[in-house]
Order: C-alpha cells, then structure tokens, then sequence
C-alpha cells in the first residue's frame, strides 16, 4: 500500500524556503493538499509549501523545522528524494546567509558554484 512518508530537514524559515524553491524553479503554492491517489481511501496531507500535487513541506510543531511531505513508492521525479532535500536545503541556507549578510550592511559581490557543488559568497561593505 503507497502512503506519504515524511523526510527531516533543517529548514525553519518559510520565507527562505518558498525563495529557494523558485530560484530550482518549482511552481509553488502555498497551504495545499497532496492527495495520494493510489491510496484507496486517497489519503490526504496538509501542506504549509507544495511543489505539485505530490511533494509539500509540512512544519512540524515540535522540531520547528518544515519537513519534505511525498510517497516515495510512487516518486516519478528524476532526482531521487534525498538529493532534492539537499539542493533545496543548499539554496535555503545560501538564501539565509544573502539575507544576513544584507542585514550586516554587506552586499554580495559575487556568487559562483564549484565543481564539486559547493557555493562561493564573497561580501564586501564599505566603512
């Protein structure tokens, strides 16, 4: 039987969520349902953050942290669960940090993605 299965993350701000989610280009809505279809009661989750009509992200009251909603029997997409959790929590936390940074009177020179995946800030502010 398919059912939704929730994955952990980091992720605790909604604004930075939402942004990094169409900076990787997914249409986002937000308070959705994800309905399972191959569920014969079609079982239904609330969602704080969707990207479609089978992935959300659901806050978790007790941790704080918004945790990926899916059914990972039927997951169809080309990237598998776990590596989508980490590009988005990627361009979360480069989201939180361009944030902090602009809120430290700094501003983003340059921004540039290694080989390896790893991103490079550089901030300058003038004194």
């Amino acid at each position: 039987m398919s059912h939704f299965s929730t994955i952990k993350t980091k992720i605790k701000h909604k604004p930075q969520l939402v942004e990094a989610l169409e900076l990787l280009q997914y249409d986002v809505q937000q308070d959705q349902e994800l309905i399972n279809p191959l569920d014969h009661q079609h079982e239904k989750v609330k969602v704080d953050v969707s990207i479609g009509n089978d992935i959300g992200f659901r806050l978790n009251k007790q941790t704080k942290n918004y945790e990926l909603v899916t059914d990972i029997q039927t997951w169809k997409h080309s990237t598998p669960p776990q590596r989508m959790v980490e590009k988005i929590t990627q361009e979360y936390a480069i989201e939180l940090i361009a944030r902090e940074i602009k809120k430290k009177g700094f501003e983003i020179e340059t921004q540039k993605r290694n080989v390896d995946n790893n991103v490079e800030l550089v901030a300058t502010r003038w004194v």
